[in-house]
């Protein structure tokens, strides 16, 4: 996998996939930004008028619930079926399911109304999405009665997706196999954005290739090893605004040899 891993790193810089964003407010410079240094193309388009037109020309597809209202929801949905019968990747990324009826009850219709390729979220999210009680604390992680490594493994055989569930060590799964990263830094929990941002990086490495699981891998490793390498070049005075750029530039720096060198499966 880690020479796959290598190679798609010189097929983004070399294709620059169109990824499509209908994604959370909060964040949603930062995912353009993202997709931008690893060598895609990003568009956030969300008007009900063009969402399918756009989804269309695109080569993978950002859904994320994190400023969802009726009207975004509905873009969604068309967006998410136009990127169906494209049969480009739809990556979702279902923040804070499990915090409100509201989105627990469009989570639900959505994965009935849209086929998903990837789902990205914190394991409380994840652990709602399948039907688990958990009560998720807003954005951040509840508490779940089962590990990261089973409730992924779960989780991509109940969704029939590839499943991505970042915490302490990530973990991706197909429901068959799984690979955990251990890698990472407490830093990337002080920032806004770096879920929302990982999401836009599996889409970029998912549109340049049909093996999506090893996508999901390529792209949830690179936020956690550009992660470790902006703390280790962070100077003592400076801060998590500064953290927030150097994680930036470690995202853009990236390429297949620091990748690997940097990363760590368990």
């Amino acid at each position: 996998m880690k020479e796959a891993i290598k190679e798609l790193f010189t097929q983004i810089k070399e294709a620059h996939p169109l990824v499509h964003h209908l994604t959370n407010t909060v964040t949603i410079n930062d995912c353009a930004n993202v997709t931008l240094a690893i060598g895609g193309s990003p568009v956030m388009a969300t008007s009900i008028e063009e969402v399918a037109d756009m989804a269309r020309l695109a080569q993978a597809l950002v859904i994320n619930f994190g400023t969802i209202d009726d009207a975004m929801y509905e873009a969604m949905i068309i967006a998410g079926q136009a990127a169906n019968q494209k049969g480009i990747p739809v990556v979702f990324d279902p923040v804070g399911v499990g915090a409100t009826p509201f989105r627990n009850e469009r989570a639900k219709d959505f994965l009935e109304k849209v086929k998903i390729s990837i789902v990205r979220g914190n394991a409380s999210e994840v652990f709602a999405l399948i039907g688990g009680n958990v009560q998720t604390r807003g954005v951040d992680a509840g508490e779940v009665s089962i590990s990261g490594r089973e409730l992924t493994i779960e989780a991509a055989r109940k969704l029939d997706a590839i499943t991505v569930i970042s915490g302490k060590v990530d973990y991706v799964s197909n429901g068959t196999e799984v690979i955990g990263i251990d890698n990472g830094d407490l830093l990337l929990t002080r920032i806004t954005g770096t879920g929302c941002t990982t999401a836009s990086l599996i889409a970029a490495f998912a549109g340049v290739t049909e093996d999506w699981f090893t996508a999901s891998v390529a792209g949830m490793s690179t936020m956690s090893v550009a992660g470790e390498l902006a703390k280790k070049n962070l100077q003592p005075h400076e801060g998590i605004g500064t953290y927030r750029i150097k994680l930036l530039d470690q995202i853009f720096l990236m390429d297949g040899d620091k990748w690997e060198e940097g990363v760590r499966f368990v």
